[in-house]
């Protein structure tokens, strides 16, 4: 019996435990109110930005995150486009294409997917991937690479990019989000924001979690101990 109920005691902590450690998903979806009317203006490198804040998440971290862009026209090799909050920065295009033996970077106009660190591939050299999307919702990681879209010569865009959304994970879901896009090259047309989001994952601060495990635990010893001391003294004496 007694171990009966340290089991239940046990499931009932671990149970209490997963649940204060579970995910939730939140997502944002942006597609007004947008400076200039989400037009950048081609060849201007003064940013274009749109800063929203989010508030209400009541669990403490990022857990993952993704990203929603919407965006028609332009040139997409000559755009540099990051993702900012709480001080991280996640660049998500820097002058796609360009490289060795290209350096004015992809010609395409527009894009419409969703950036993921899971995705299967990046979208810095998107042409190079067979039967590749870039519309419609497709997958891709963001570029990642930290350069400067304009000193810096072709070849250095050769290295993978560094920087994903996991520079996010631990730091506090609420707080100000923000897209910013430049156009660095004059001559490939204007390029405007449709649209934009982000999806959170959102989880408890560890040592919360932590917090959780530790109390579950202590309870079951805890039982334990007193089980053992009330068994010992009634306990029956030899030869009584």
């Amino acid at each position: 019996m007694f171990m009966k109920i340290l089991i239940l005691l046990a499931s009932l902590s671990l149970g209490a435990a997963g649940s204060a450690s579970a995910a939730v998903d939140y997502s944002f979806t942006f597609n007004s109110g947008f400076e200039n009317s989400g037009n950048i203006t081609d060849g201007n490198p003064s940013p274009w930005s749109d800063t929203r804040t989010v508030s209400g998440i009541t669990e403490a971290a990022i857990g993952s995150v993704s990203m929603q862009v919407n965006l028609s026209g332009g040139y997409n090799g000559d755009l540099y486009c990051y993702l900012s909050h709480a001080g991280v920065l996640i660049p998500l295009l820097n002058r796609v294409g360009t490289g060795t033996g290209n350096a004015f970077g992809y010609s395409d106009a527009g894009l419409n997917l969703t950036f993921t660190d899971a995705a299967a591939h990046n979208i810095h050299s998107y042409q190079t991937v067979s039967g590749y999307s870039i519309t419609g919702g497709a997958t891709w990681q963001p570029d990642g690479r930290t350069i400067n879209p304009v000193t810096s010569v072709p070849s250095a865009f050769d290295a993978a990019g560094t920087v994903t959304f996991a520079n996010l994970t631990g730091l506090n879901p609420n707080g100000d989000w923000t897209l910013v896009f430049a156009d660095l090259s004059t001559g490939g047309g204007q390029a405007q924001v449709l649209s934009w989001g982000v999806s959170v994952t959102a989880v408890p601060e560890p040592i919360n979690v932590a917090l959780g495990i530790f109390s579950g635990g202590a309870l079951v010893v805890h039982v334990a101990r007193r089980w053992r001391v009330r068994s010992q003294s009634h306990a029956p004496v030899n030869g009584s």
